[in-house]
């Protein structure tokens, strides 16, 4: 097993040229991504509530949610994003994968297309 890192461009939904590119390590594990506080405030996405996540160990935290426009390789979409402290990695989580229409092999550290069915 090894770690996958992917450059993913980040805009707001509401003005798609406020945009900026982040290396982030693919987490198919995570449900949402994590991106920095500061980098989401430079784009100007605003946190819509706060939640609370559990962490690998156990311990609990809460974090600013908001939602931001995704674009890899041709493909886009919106989906939440996680406000990220300091000491958080930057993520790429499952939801902004499946809104792009992707998904990550771990076995072969591939991005593949998404299966789609509507049903």
């Amino acid at each position: 097993m090894g770690l996958t890192f992917v450059s993913i461009t980040i805009s707001n939904p509401a003005d798609p040229d406020k945009k900026t590119t982040v290396d982030c390590l693919i987490d198919s594990g995570a449900v949402y991504s994590v991106i920095p506080k500061r980098i989401l405030n430079n784009l100007k996405i605003k946190p819509e509530e706060t939640r609370q996540f559990t962490l690998a160990n156990g311990e609990k935290m809460k974090r600013a949610v908001g939602i931001a426009r995704f674009q890899m390789n041709g493909k886009k979409g919106g989906t939440p994003v996680v406000f990220g402290e300091k000491k958080d990695s930057d993520l790429l989580g499952a939801t902004a994968l499946e809104a792009m229409g992707m998904t990550f092999n771990p076995l072969t550290r591939e991005l593949l297309p998404l299966l789609m069915i509507i049903g």
